[in-house]
């Protein structure tokens, strides 16, 4: 009798229990493109370990964002090759609903265009993605997952992309050309392209959309483009070549990925100079900061780790096991 009343009061509470993704899926996850394995990772920030994994169907995605409300992650699928490098050409972008941790959704652009960074347009909800072999922006309606515009960029290899605050203008990193095009994203036109280096990397802008930054591939500096101009009004040295950036939400520092070095450096943006220099594991890509202004997170290649440092003491507080090769970092917060 005691045992069938154990066992009745087992199965009560498991049928009681929410599931595994219910309880996570209104919590914050940090979502990363785990691009060695081709699957999307989602990592829990309070247990500070990766709980999930999502295939994403066999090709590779270098980088990934979340929706404004939290519930879908946009993975485009480049391809096998890095930028201007032969290889395969990824024709698709795949949609996963991060709470059931499964595919929901399919755009196929219908040719190798190896579509890279995605980013939501902050006023009118669309999808921007770089679309580097048609040297255009695709511009996605994220429901329907149909192209409603393109916006051409000027340049081959546009390989990043960042958009302003106000959602107006759009800033592409061309890596081959070492050049940045100013986007009018309204009129879909290109209205700049900016001469940066033999070679540039990555590209990031400050809170107040004064600044653009992109990272010299050829020497330890970081280029700052004043947006007013539209010319490159700073440099910054650096320990050396950088690549992945991302300003604080305080607006008074940017983090950056040394790659070289195995560092991460920050920049005081009043003076322009490097403040703090912290080791990290091998190879960090890219850098997210955390809404919360209290921690970034720098995703590490060789080591399938995301080093999480502390914006107060800018010390790592923890070396978090992601994926083989993670790249692209998203924070999905649910509303």
């Amino acid at each position: 009798m005691f045992r069938n009343r154990v066992r009745w009061a087992l199965v009560l509470a498991l049928a009681v229990m929410p599931s595994f993704s219910t309880v996570h899926s209104s919590k914050a996850v940090l979502i990363v493109a785990n691009k060695g394995e081709h699957t999307m990772g989602i990592i829990d920030p309070e247990a500070g370990r990766q709980v999930a994994t999502v295939p994403e169907g066999g090709v590779t995605g270098h980088e990934l964002i979340a929706s404004p409300d939290g519930k879908t992650a946009y993975v485009p699928i480049y391809g096998n090759s890095g930028v201007g490098k032969p290889g395969t050409d990824g024709t698709n972008m795949v949609a996963i609903d991060i709470a059931s941790r499964k595919v929901t959704g399919n755009l196929d652009f219908g040719k190798g265009v190896r579509p890279h960074c995605a980013m939501f347009g902050p006023k009118n909800g669309l999808l921007y993605v770089t679309t580097e072999l048609n040297q255009t922006i695709s511009i996605i309606d994220p429901k329907s997952l149909k192209i409603v515009g393109t916006v051409p960029t000027g340049a081959p290899e546009s390989h990043m992309l960042i958009l302003s605050h106000d959602g107006k203008r759009g800033y592409t990193a061309n890596v081959g050309p070492g050049t940045v095009s100013v986007l009018d994203l309204d009129a879909k036109k290109t209205i700049a392209i900016i001469p940066v280096s033999k070679t540039t990397q990555r590209i990031a802008i400050s809170n107040d959309d004064r600044w653009v930054f992109t990272a010299d591939q050829t020497s330890p500096r970081l280029a700052v483009i004043d947006t007013s101009s539209n010319t490159v009004k700073h440099w910054v040295d650096l320990p050396a070549s950088a690549y992945g950036t991302a300003p604080t939400p305080d607006g008074r520092w940017l983090v950056a990925a040394i790659q070289k070095t195995n560092q991460v450096a920050v920049v005081d943006l009043q003076t322009m100079k490097v403040a703090h220099v912290i080791n990290v594991p091998k190879i960090p890509q890219e850098v997210l900061v955390r809404p919360d202004n209290k921690v970034a997170y720098v995703s590490c290649d060789v080591s399938g780790q995301v080093a999480e440092i502390s914006l107060t003491d800018w010390k790592v507080n923890r070396l978090i096991a992601a994926g083989k090769s993670v790249d692209g970092l998203a924070w999905a917060a649910p509303e």
